[in-house]
């Protein structure tokens, strides 16, 4: 089985801005991110992001832009020698067509990812900083990071997490 670290996007990979990031100019990725990160996918972990897009179903942007973003963050994780494996997110909103499977708090894309990837929740974790994203990770058996907007995760940080996780 594989093993994974799931990273929430916003504030996690990228700067929270507090309201939803529509334009392309606006997406800043938190490069300081991607040095603890690689480390981790040199040692073997999948890199998945994990993202409610909810203004998608607001229309305050379309998935063209989001791939674009996507696109950006997957460029500068290559760029220093790491690759993001995949990217999940959830395009509605709780206002427009009510409740889903996959968004966070629910673990409908954490638990996609994993069957998809072949991937043992208890050696994995979801690093975020909302509850909600700790919340996902639970409900999927995959151990949750919170961290502040956009706080650096940091190595030990992961790793203590994960250690824990085994000796459970």
């Amino acid at each position: 089985m594989n093993k994974a670290i799931f990273l929430d996007r916003d504030g996690v990979l990228n700067h929270e801005i507090y309201d939803y990031i529509c334009r392309v100019e606006d997406f800043e990725i938190l490069e300081y991110q991607i040095p603890v990160l690689k480390k981790l996918f040199d040692e073997g972990y999948l890199l998945i992001v994990i993202t409610n897009q909810g203004g998608i179903a607001l229309k305050r942007y379309t998935e063209e832009q989001l791939a674009t973003m996507h696109q950006m963050l997957k460029n500068a994780f290559v760029a220093q020698g790491a690759d993001i494996k995949a990217f999940y997110h959830c395009p509605h909103h709780p206002t427009v067509g009510g409740e889903c499977k996959c968004r966070k708090p629910a673990s409908g894309m954490l638990l996609d990812a994993i069957e998809l990837y072949d991937i043992d929740p208890t050696q994995s974790v979801m690093i975020g900083d909302k509850p909600r994203d700790v919340e996902a990770a639970k409900g999927a058996g995959v151990k949750g990071i919170l961290i502040e907007p956009d706080e650096q995760i940091t190595y030990v940080q992961v790793k203590e997490v994960l250690q824990r996780a085994s000796l459970v």
